[in-house]
């Protein structure tokens, strides 16, 4: 099936089945790269990583770099990592502090606000417009929670448009903490793996895998989470429109009733944490919060929000991704924070277990899918079950492929756009 420079979208992606040539062809990459993450929006980073003026972080907008700066006056800016003279990066710090950065080429000093300040030797540039010179800026910068996103399209949807349903599971993460607010202060793992981005994207809310691709896993932690993602679950996966897609645990963890369960523990093990969110919403509600938990939520194209972690995905070419991640800290809640730290180092840290299942079946995916023997992947699972839930967003059963179907739509609307 060809693929050139214009593919027929619909020929690739259909109701049930997307081609392989989705997830190898550079070209289709290279499409991807103009119609998805250098146009809508995209997630970046969090304002935590940077609390204090001057404060700054090495981000990217798909493999594009970028430094998210908060100057003097507390703006937050994205900032393209290249030097408007002869393209040289001015930054090679991951984070740090700093009011102003040096191009290491040519001496061209810049603002963290991305205003060129000055030049060496600037009579050679008698004349030149100097405002026309500075750091090139995202076009449009936009936070909803603490969660920064940027679009590198200068009109579009607003983010709040583009979050939709996605902003309700920011909004239950939230509340987890007894001040409303999370921070990503743990700092990040990265994760390379040979395959193509939405290979990931798919796996995050595939509830069909983790019964075999982590029963080792479970059954040593015996944590019973397999059970959540059974044919026996009363959990959902959900697509909530705008290619965000959900494993929604709750109706598992309300029939156990029991505060903290979807963590692993009980309250009387985090007595702290439980009386500062009593404090903070009330018995009633409180205890409704520690029922429920935090969401597994995939915010299309690149924030995972993973219960006790995130994942931001980063692609780097056609069968190259990047995952960093880090653990959730929920501000005014040190003994849950310490916890969830450790539970993160087991899970996807350098000698975690979890992660690393998801990694080998990404790579032996990406080599499988190169097969030129069938063409097609099927995506059918659970199609005659799907029904509306009481919002008028799809579910299916937890093993279905709701989900991927749903991300697969929004793929071929935004590809088949102008």
């Amino acid at each position: 099936m060809a693929t050139a420079a214009r593919p027929q979208w619909d020929q690739l992606v259909q109701s049930e089945h997307v081609h392989g040539s989705l997830y190898t062809d550079p070209a289709i990459f290279q499409a991807e790269l103009e119609k998805i993450w250098y146009r809508t929006w995209v997630y970046v980073g969090h304002e935590s990583e940077i609390p204090k003026a001057n404060d700054y972080v090495m981000k990217s907008i798909g493999p594009e770099p970028v430094i998210m700066t908060r100057d003097r006056a507390g703006e937050i800016h994205l900032l393209h990592n290249r030097c408007p003279h002869r393209g040289n990066r001015v930054c090679m710090t991951e984070k740090g502090s700093a009011r102003s950065f040096t191009c290491p080429y040519h001496g061209w000093t810049f603002a963290n606000d991305g205003e060129l300040r000055g030049y060496p030797f600037p009579s050679g540039y008698e004349g030149v417009d100097r405002s026309q010179l500075g750091l090139g800026r995202v076009a449009r910068v936009a936070s909803y929670k603490g969660f920064v996103f940027g679009s590198m399209a200068a009109e579009g949807p607003t983010l709040e448009e583009h979050l939709g349903a996605a902003k309700d599971s920011i909004d239950l993460l939230c509340m987890n903490s007894p001040e409303g607010e999370i921070e990503l202060t743990a700092g990040f793992l990265k994760h390379k793996a040979r395959a193509n981005w939405k290979f990931l994207v798919e796996n995050e809310t595939d509830g069909y895998h983790p019964s075999f691709v982590h029963a080792s896993i479970f059954e040593v932690a015996q944590s019973g989470i397999g059970s959540l993602y059974s044919s026996e679950s009363t959990a959902v996966s959900r697509y909530m429109g705008n290619g965000h897609s959900e494993n929604d645990l709750r109706p598992e963890f309300r029939k156990r009733d029991v505060p903290l369960s979807w963590f692993g523990t009980t309250a009387d093990r985090l007595p702290d944490y439980v009386r500062r969110m009593d404090a903070a919403y009330g018995p009633e509600k409180a205890r409704k919060i520690l029922i429920d938990g935090t969401p597994h939520v995939m915010i299309f194209p690149n924030l995972f929000i993973a219960e006790i972690q995130i994942f931001v995905i980063q692609p780097l070419s056609v069968n190259e991704t990047v995952q960093h991640v880090t653990a959730l800290q929920f501000k005014g809640a040190p003994d849950l924070n310490r916890r969830l730290r450790q539970q993160t180092m087991g899970s996807v840290g350098p000698a975690g277990f979890l992660l690393a299942d998801d990694a080998e079946m990404y790579e032996r995916t990406q080599l499988g899918v190169q097969a030129r023997n069938p063409e097609w992947l099927f995506l059918g699972r659970g199609k005659h079950r799907e029904r509306t839930d009481e919002n008028g967003y799809l579910i299916g059963d937890a093993t279905d492929e709701t989900p991927s179907r749903g991300i697969w739509r929004h793929y071929r609307s935004l590809m088949e756009a102008e």
